[in-house]
């Protein structure tokens, strides 16, 4: 490096990152143990290091300095010098070049190496002995981003209504790569997603809210690079505030705002998974990249005696340090900047409960949550819960606070576990269906507190949990031991696709069921992308490392089944949309529950007991304020889970039943039933409402 051109400048400490105006820009970084920060400038190139500059102020525990004359787009990054006392907790080496946290934009990836660790491994396997190789090659460059340089003009997001609400999962790269419509140079891309094609597509389906799998900046982890494999699923983070740079198009982080357009302009929500969890830095044998050369004993949450080993509650590694009050203050502030700044509809948070642990456990009053509950703008976005991790009093599912949604576990295995006519299921079943208020009716939480689903990115598609019995993941080179084993599934008679017609037939009805009973279950939906047409992932159910064909969503050539399934998906969610009935917005609206036996009476006790008495009718009754409204009033659903028909007494009523839906005649048109007896075909769900008619909108 040559001498400095570049003066810096005391500057100030109350805003973290790189913040630019028209004079030059700030930079402050959070570091309670360090003993300086330099900040180092590179070429435009990301190759030379060209400036090394030392943060001139310390204030607050922040570093902080001003530069005159830089503009957005200059590329940096940190060195932060400190004791290296791994049994102290501290890992400072300042031959490691540092991303910056509140880093907005990173340019380039990381190539592995040994410069990116700040130890050399002994004969004992410790990292004790003290690494100076420098890893400024090997490292992504922060880049200076100016947020006030994109014009959103009149954008604001559609605030759906909670009740209202219908969560699509998808990924930015699987759902756009083989899309014939989404040019090829944007296939892949933040831009590809936005396109008027995808955006008309998901909004056909009359869903709310499209929910993508992480998009933070995240790495692909060195051991599936040498397999020739990547991290797709991105649960991975370094950069909290960094969209993640493999998905941009020619715009950059323009096109991430552009699509983000796109579908407000379509009145549909963007929900962004994010991972505060964990960062990508590993155990005490991880690389150093970030916060481990930062602050270590900081952002990280290390055991009490031996900080030199990290609390490893995520499975991970590591587990990042919300108890902190600058830690707490970055993930806030990411937050905040990806709802104001970027104007992201909500989050869902991945092993959400790390977020709520504090060192005495899990608390639901936790600094965490009092601090998004209390934010006048996080207060106001959906916020979603996985509300478990592997930790001491890890799972807790209804376990969050007022305001939050949770994923609900319970949800998708008592209704993959009921369809397969599992003994024993028909009570907890009963409890899901109706918004499982057992777990949510607590402390004035709503029905959509429990987001319900049969599957997601996690687990089998709904077209392989009705084609394989057993897991297969021998593609992700760990000898089909990694993924569930536990999946609820069942092939009916052949393991993955077969010829076999009443197989297929069979498949084809319960991925029905499964997509009705979705549908028409009180709580929030949430549709994994491709079940509405029988997306397969060939019985994978880890495709965390297939960025392949075997994890993209399939487009062209679709058996003739997919469009049938994909036309049933929409009938529903048009259903669920027409009567609110279906979508029950709480607990105490006056509406009538009853359970019912084939015979036509109440469920008793005795039957509600019996292991074996599975098929059951669900009767919903409340009075409109506004008569002839085309709403319902009276609604029965009737579920057959055996293998054989069953003959169902219906309720007796003047006007008479309807049939609207059923899923062992997904083309049949509503028609009125004859007589009082409805034979309920063997694996089948039907719709009945109350009245002669056949109009349902």
């Amino acid at each position: 490096m040559t001498q400095s051109k570049l003066e810096i400048l005391p500057g100030e400490h109350t805003r973290l990152g790189a913040n630019c105006d028209d004079e030059g820009v700030n930079f402050a970084v959070f570091s309670a143990h360090a003993q300086r920060v330099e900040l180092c400038i590179f070429s435009d190139d990301g190759k030379s290091e060209v400036e090394r500059l030392v943060l001139p102020e310390f204030t607050n525990e922040i570093w902080h300095g001003y530069v005159p004359g830089l503009k957005p787009g200059s590329l940096y990054g940190l060195r932060v010098h400190g004791p290296y006392e791994p049994q102290n907790g501290h890992r400072f080496n300042a031959n490691k070049l540092l991303i910056d946290p509140y880093a907005r934009e990173l340019v380039g990836d990381i190539r592995w190496g040994q410069a990116q660790f700040g130890y050399q491994m002994d004969s004992d396997e410790k990292d004790l002995s003290f690494d100076e190789s420098d890893s400024a090659a090997f490292m992504p460059k922060c880049k200076v981003v100016d947020p006030s340089a994109y014009d959103w003009g009149n954008d604001t997001g559609p605030a759906i209504p909670w009740a209202r609400t219908i969560f699509y999962e998808t990924h930015v790269k699987g759902f756009t790569q083989l899309h014939p419509a989404v040019p090829e140079k944007l296939r892949g891309t933040f831009e590809g997603l936005g396109q008027r094609a995808i955006v008309d597509y998901v909004k056909s389906l009359g869903v709310t809210s499209i929910e993508l799998l992480p998009v933070h900046w995240f790495a692909d982890d060195a051991h599936l690079l040498d397999k020739g494999l990547r991290n797709y699923w991105g649960y991975n983070s370094l950069g909290f505030f960094a969209p993640a740079s493999r998905y941009f198009g020619p715009q950059g982080i323009a096109g991430f705002r552009d699509m983000i357009r796109a579908f407000h302009d379509a009145g549909i929500e963007v929900i962004l998974d994010v991972v505060y969890n964990h960062t990508a830095e590993g155990n005490e044998l991880g690389p150093t990249l970030c916060f481990k050369g930062i602050d270590n004993f900081s952002y990280y949450r290390t055991m009490p005696d031996e900080p030199r080993y990290y609390i490893n509650d995520t499975g991970t590694g590591n587990t990042v340090n919300t108890s902190h009050p600058r830690v707490l203050q970055m993930v806030t502030d990411s937050l905040r900047y990806w709802a104001q700044d970027m104007h992201v509809d909500g989050f869902r948070f991945d092993l959400g409960t790390i977020l709520g642990r504090e060192p005495e456990g899990f608390d639901q009053r936790g600094g965490f949550f009092d601090a998004v509950g209390q934010d006048p703008v996080l207060a106001k976005v959906k916020l979603i819960g996985e509300p478990w991790d592997i930790g001491p009093g890890g799972y807790q599912v209804g376990g969050f606070p007022p305001g939050w949604a949770e994923w609900n576990d319970k949800y998708r295995d008592t209704v993959r576990d009921y369809w397969k006519d599992q003994d024993g299921t028909t009570q907890d079943f009963a409890a899901r269906v109706l918004g499982s208020g057992d777990v949510y009716d607590l402390r004035g939480r709503r029905p959509w507190a429990g987001v319900n689903f049969i599957t997601a990115h996690d687990g089998f598609t709904l077209n392989d949990l009705v084609s394989y019995n057993d897991k297969h993941n021998e593609a992700n080179q760990e000898d089909n031991q990694d993924g569930h084993s536990d999946n609820r599934s069942f092939n009916y008679g052949v393991e993955g696709p077969t010829e076999d017609e009443g197989i297929n037939l069979a498949r084809e009805r319960q991925k029905r069921n499964l997509l009705a009973t979705l549908f028409l279950s009180h709580g929030t939906p949430m549709l994994l992308a491709g079940d509405e047409f029988g997306r397969s992932q060939m019985g994978n159910n880890n495709g965390y490392c297939q960025d392949s064909d075997l994890s993209w969503v399939h487009w062209d050539g679709l058996p003739a089944s997919a469009e049938a399934l994909r036309e049933f998906t929409k009938k529903l969610i048009a259903l669920r949309h027409a009567q609110p009935i279906l979508r029950r917005e709480n607990w105490r609206d006056g509406m009538v529950v009853s359970w019912l036996n084939p015979g036509g009476g109440e469920q008793t006790d005795e039957q509600w007991a019996d292991a074996g008495s599975t098929t059951i009718g669900l009767r919903l009754e409340r009075r409109q304020t506004e008569r002839d409204s085309g709403l319902w009033e009276d609604v029965l659903i009737l579920f057959n889970p055996h293998d054989g028909d069953v003959s169902f007494l219906l309720p007796q009523i003047d006007i008479g039943w309807t049939v609207v839906l059923e899923t062992a005649d997904p083309d049949g048109h509503a028609r009125p039933v004859d007589g009082s007896n409805y034979v309920l075909t063997s694996r089948s769900l039907v719709v009945l409402k109350a009245g002669i008619g056949g109009d349902h909108d």
